[in-house]
C-alpha cells in the first residue's frame, strides 16, 4: 500500500519541502530528500519533483496521462473517486459519484448514483466507475485516491471474511451493500490497483475535484 510518510517538524527558519514520487517503487509524498531517494534511485524511468506545498506536491502525484497516453503508458495511471448524498439516510437522500483524472480531462465523470441512495454505495460505485473505464482504456496499473476507508477496507480486507462467512457480519447481519462489493470485487480482477487514502475536505486537488463532481451529480435527475 502506499503510504504518506509521517512529516517531521522542522526547526528554526529551514523552509519544509514536498518530495512527490508519481513513478517509483512507492509513489506518494515524502517529507525529506532520503525517503524520495530510496523510491526512485536507479529506478526506470522514475518522476519526482520537489514542492514547496504539500498540496501541490499531491496534485503532482495525481496527475495522469492524457487520453492516448493511457493505455500505452507503462507507469501507474492516478485517479481520484468520490461520492456524496444530500440527506443521507433519509427517504427523499440523492446521491452522486463523481470521478477525475485531471484538469479537463475528457473522462472527468459526473453521474447520479443509480438505485438505493447513501453515501457508501455512492463511493463504491464511483471506485467501480474509474475502474471501468480504466479498463477501457487498456490501462494496467490503477492508482485510486479516496477518501472513503470504508471502500478500501472493505475491498482490501473485509471481503475475504464476508466471502468465507456466506455475506455475514461477525455480528451475524447481512453485509448491506454485498452487491455493489461483488461488483467491486469482480472489476479489480485482471488490473494492478493500489489504493490509497486521502483526507475529504483536507484541500487536496484532486480530491476536491472529484467531490464537485459527485455533488454535481447527485443534482441529476435519478437514472
Amino acid at each position: 500500500m502506499w503510504r504518506l510518510s509521517g512529516l517531521i517538524m522542522t526547526l528554526g527558519m529551514k523552509k519544509r519541502f514536498y518530495y512527490a514520487v508519481r513513478a517509483g517503487r512507492k509513489p506518494g509524498v515524502y517529507a525529506n530528500w532520503d525517503e524520495c531517494k530510496e523510491q526512485v534511485d536507479k529506478f526506470p524511468c522514475a518522476s519526482f519533483k520537489k514542492f514547496a506545498t504539500e498540496e501541490d506536491a499531491w496534485s503532482f502525484v495525481g496527475t495522469v496521462p492524457s487520453n492516448s497516453q493511457a493505455a500505452s503508458t507503462g507507469d501507474a495511471v492516478a485517479v481520484y473517486t468520490d461520492g456524496c448524498c444530500s440527506g443521507n439516510g433519509r427517504k427523499r437522500a440523492q446521491a452522486g459519484i463523481g470521478v477525475y483524472w485531471g484538469p479537463g480531462h475528457s473522462l472527468n465523470l459526473s453521474e447520479r448514483l443509480p438505485g438505493r441512495q447513501t453515501n457508501q454505495r455512492a463511493e463504491i460505485i464511483a471506485a467501480c466507475r474509474a475502474i471501468e473505464q480504466a479498463k477501457e482504456l487498456n490501462v494496467e496499473k490503477l492508482v485510486i485516491f479516496t477518501d472513503s476507508m470504508f471502500t478500501i477496507n472493505g475491498i482490501t480486507k473485509w471481503i475475504k471474511s464476508w466471502k468465507s462467512n456466506g455475506w455475514k457480519l461477525s455480528s451475524g447481519g447481512s453485509v448491506i451493500n454485498k452487491e455493489d462489493f461483488e461488483r467491486l470485487d469482480k472489476l479489480t480482477s485482471g488490473i494492478n490497483i493500489e489504493w490509497m487514502h486521502v483526507p475529504g475536505h483536507a484541500g487536496f486537488t484532486g480530491n476536491e475535484a472529484a467531490d464537485s463532481l459527485a455533488k454535481e451529480g447527485a443534482s441529476k435527475p435519478p437514472c
